[in-house]
């Protein structure tokens, strides 16, 4: 999924050093697996999608960096960001713009003694990056995938709702095409809808904008 984001953004026009931040749960211990608490730090993977890649030597170069990524995963968050002391505003997040989370835990049921429990979704109001992106594994009850549902957070000040229902629709077309022959250059599987391939030919191409 980082391959395939990555890939979607370079191609369009984020460019090909994408640092992406991803939270991890922080408990590397076993001693942690019965404590309550949240552990739950924050990497930056940076994404080399340059040189056009074919898709599988893309996920291989980004499994290789995110391996020394997670290898290093206890180093707080801000001790990095006060090392790296980078120039601060408070309308950007300082060290990455997008953020991916990959939820694979199955989700099960939250009982207590005597008491029922129900989840309640929150809907935050403010976005917390610019944009972030959440996969979470479908399976059935026997614990069959059933796919991938995605999810998206963004700010308003950069994408409108059509620029990122754009975005989405393109995300399945990359991943289709990469499946078919994952060894293309990135930047060959059509990502365009029929709908802004006609446009293409029919309105921008002659220059009537």
């Amino acid at each position: 999924m980082q391959a395939a984001l990555s890939s979607l953004l370079t191609r369009m026009g984020a460019g090909t050093d994408l640092p992406i931040g991803v939270p991890v749960a922080g408990r590397t211990e076993e001693v942690l697996d019965d404590v309550v608490g949240l552990f739950v730090n924050t990497l930056v993977l940076r994404t080399d999608t340059s040189g056009d890649p074919g898709f599988r030597a893309l996920v291989r170069r980004i499994r290789e960096a995110d391996l020394d990524a997670y290898a290093n995963q206890e180093v707080p968050f801000d001790y990095l960001v006060e090392m790296l002391n980078p120039s601060r505003t408070l309308a950007r997040h300082p060290l990455f713009h997008v953020v991916i989370t990959f939820q694979n835990q199955p989700r099960s049921p939250f009982v207590l003694e005597d008491c029922q429990a129900a989840r309640l979704r929150v809907r935050m109001k403010t976005a917390r990056f610019d944009l972030s992106v959440t996969f979470r594994e479908r399976r059935d009850a026997e614990g069959t995938p059933e796919g991938i549902d995605v999810s998206v957070e963004y700010t308003t000040d950069l994408f409108d709702e059509p620029t990122i229902e754009a975005l989405m629709q393109r995300l399945p077309r990359l991943l289709e095409a990469v499946i078919a022959d994952p060894d293309q250059p990135i930047s060959q599987p059509s990502i365009l809808s029929d709908e802004e391939r006609q446009r293409l030919v029919t309105e921008w191409s002659t220059g009537d904008y």
